[in-house]
């Protein structure tokens, strides 16, 4: 397996892709306002009774899928993809992370400078245990064991419907250690996710006890799953690498159309970790090319067919290219290139 740095891809596609991919979407900013009216109007409807209370959990569904989609409104800005302007992209990602507490400038350094620099290599902060680090932590154990989606396990589901609430806030914790941010920068961003848990309490004393678990508990829960099975699926069945090479370390991965719409086309994540500041609205395009010139290399299923991969394979690297349960001593290749 012969791992190519990211910028021979970018060097070789670049050229070929029309200068209109390279500038931001701003018609993407629809997506905001119309995700939040929906947010703001499921909740007033279900804290003043204005359905009867067996439409609440539709309404939830709702709730969450707007949290899940003003997630990915977030992630597109805060890379550049929908405006050039820094402290709107800012403005942006504090609005949408409101749901999951998770602070904008916690997220650039945890996922725009770390992640996208070190994808699925040992300094990834996303990536799973080697089984020296399996053996090593208590606490990599329990993750693994407890919570990860693999071994046919199905409480491996703890890590779709809680996942990206409890990454963040492990992420917040260990800023500092992992040198995502610097002490002043780790102080704001606490800041921030204080100011989140202040907003949604006040909301809890406006709503009360039992709706509030309708207007955000439960939507919590499902803007969870929705995001965390594209992030999942990203990264977690690719081999461990030593360079940036997306082609290996990332998988995309197809949905219908209208779910590719809502989600603002995230999986297209093979592309996207080659041009990060571009609209995943041109990730078609780029996409295209990659199956055009390297065939062989390029990887993507549909969503539902990487979700049940997870499901039944492990989350532990014996090696680059092996994946371990250490609970049976089941072995699976990762996802690797044709050549």
């Amino acid at each position: 397996m012969t791992e190519y740095p990211r910028s021979k891809y970018v060097h070789e596609l670049r050229p070929r892709l029309p200068s209109q991919a390279f500038e931001p979407a701003h018609s993407r900013l629809a997506f905001l306002p119309a995700y939040a009216s929906i947010v703001v109007v499921a909740i007033l409807a279900i804290a003043r009774g204005w359905v009867p209370w067996p439409l609440f959990p539709v309404l939830s569904l709702a709730i969450g899928m707007s949290f899940a989609g003003l997630t990915f409104v977030a992630h597109e800005a805060l890379h550049g993809g929908i405006v050039r302007n820094k402290r709107l992209q800012y403005a942006i990602g504090l609005f949408c992370f409101a749901p999951f507490f998770l602070s904008p400038r916690m997220w650039i350094g945890w996922h725009n400078r770390t992640h996208h620099a070190n994808t699925n290599a040992p300094a990834d902060p996303d990536g799973y245990a080697t089984l020296a680090q399996y053996r090593e932590r208590s606490s990599t154990r329990f993750s693994v064991d407890a919570f990860s989606l693999g071994g046919r396990r199905w409480r491996g589901g703890l890590s779709l419907i809680l996942g990206f609430t409890v990454q963040s806030v492990d992420q917040l914790f260990s800023a500092r250690s992992r040198a995502f941010l610097d002490r002043r920068a780790t102080r704001f961003a606490f800041l921030e996710t204080a100011l989140y848990l202040a907003g949604w309490g006040v909301i809890a004393a406006f709503v009360g006890f039992v709706p509030f678990l309708f207007v955000f508990v439960l939507p919590l829960l499902i803007a969870n799953a929705c995001v965390m099975a594209f992030i999942l699926t990203n990264h977690s069945l690719s081999p461990k690498v030593g360079i940036d090479d997306p082609l290996i370390s990332s998988l995309s991965v197809t949905t219908p159309r209208w779910v590719q719409w809502l989600t603002l086309g995230f999986g297209y994540h093979t592309e996207h970790h080659l041009f990060p500041a571009m609209s995943t609205r041109h990730a078609p395009s780029v996409r295209d090319l990659l199956v055009e010139k390297w065939p062989e290399r390029y990887q993507s299923m549909p969503l539902g067919g990487a979700l049940s991969r997870l499901h039944n394979t492990a989350r532990v690297y014996k090696d680059a290219q092996t994946l371990y349960d250490p609970t049976t001593g089941a072995e699976f290749e990762t996802l690797l290139p044709r050549s």
